[in-house]
């Protein structure tokens, strides 16, 4: 009896040794997407480790955030194949029931704001609002734009920006002050609708940003490698620059708006430009091309999810340099930064 007690007690050592035991999400986490492994990563950004790995479905290509960081968003995109938002619950760290949208099809940008995640349905032309109170589709806007990519929604909710790739274009979306009397309007305002104003860019418009002013919108031209520059105050574009940066993924405002990143899949750099000279100040050679740009919210670091080489790249915004590297999986693409109240 002895002896195979002993080798119990053994084979339970050896076996345990190669569990790994998740640690708790940190306060602030770092959100990565590894898109060809359907899965969201979990990473303590100071230690740049990953500490969780969880399943979110067929072709995950955008991450958000709630409010409270509690839970995370995802876009099942499949350029149209899919019509569901995984959910993450990261505290328990653990895979929620996903949000089936029904026609809303190719949802891809998403952002989360007022309360409610906001998203972008290429396959519908459309954007939409889900209330996670009410477990339901509460808004649905069609922008008749090809390909309606990535979105912001504005603080006040008054502002919707989406870019659209296809069609090479911004909407900018504006909840007008009043409505027709005794009829109620979108996002429980009394009353209220909303304006498109299209603005034409350059081929290929995918990655943009807000100015953390909330003056301008950057846009970057994947097919042309410029950058278009949209007054908000007049709706018009003031200034393209030719900033070399042909295909362009995600383009992104340090916090205190100083520097924009550019990223791209067709180059090994990512590009850094000075928002008050309009001047490219550097490129960082950080792989074989990148996708995603996080802030840290901070302003000392930016994240870059180098998809074709399997990590995140960690860039000291005040060097200008790359400070480190996460591994993450199979083609990272999407990130986000988590803060837990």
């Amino acid at each position: 009896m002895k002896p195979v007690l002993t080798f119990l007690v053994l084979l339970a050592s050896v076996l345990g040794a190669g569990v790994v035991h998740a640690a708790d999400t940190p306060a602030n986490a770092l959100l990565v997407l590894a898109k060809q492994d359907n899965m969201l990563l979990v990473v303590d950004p100071s230690s740049l480790q990953v500490i969780a790995r969880i399943p979110v479905g067929n072709d995950p290509h955008e991450v958000i955030a709630s409010a409270d960081g509690k839970t995370a968003y995802v876009s099942n995109y499949g350029f149209g194949a899919y019509n569901t938002l995984a959910v993450v619950d990261l505290v328990a760290q653990k895979a929620l029931a996903s949000i089936d949208l029904g026609a809303l099809r190719g949802p891809h940008g998403v952002t989360f704001v007022g309360g409610k995640a906001w998203f972008t349905a290429e396959g519908a032309k459309a954007i939409g609002s889900y209330d996670p109170a009410t477990k339901s589709i509460d808004w649905i806007m069609g922008t008749g734009q090809n390909r309606t990519h990535m979105i912001y929604v504005s603080p006040d909710l008054k502002l919707i920006v989406t870019t659209n790739v296809s069609s090479g274009t911004v909407s900018l979306i504006e909840k007008s002050a009043g409505g027709p009397p005794g009829q109620g309007g979108p996002l429980d305002a009394p009353r209220g609708d909303w304006n498109e104003t299209v603005i034409r860019v350059g081929n290929g418009s995918e990655g943009f940003d807000v100015s953390p002013d909330g003056r301008e919108i950057w846009v970057a031209n994947a097919e042309d490698g410029t950058v278009s520059i949209i007054d908000l105050a007049s709706k018009r574009v003031t200034q393209t620059l030719a900033a070399d940066v042909g295909g362009a993924n995600r383009l992104k405002f340090t916090p205190d708006g100083k520097l924009t990143l550019v990223s791209t899949l067709q180059g090994s750099d990512v590009t850094v430009i000075d928002t008050a000279t309009r001047k490219t100040v550097k490129r960082i050679a950080v792989g074989h091309g990148a996708a995603g740009i996080q802030m840290q919210p901070d302003g000392a670091r930016a994240f870059l999810a180098c998809s074709p080489d399997g990590y995140v790249a960690v860039i000291n915004l005040h060097a200008l340099e790359v400070a480190g590297r996460i591994q993450a999986g199979h083609e990272p693409d999407g990130l986000a930064w988590a803060t837990r109240h």
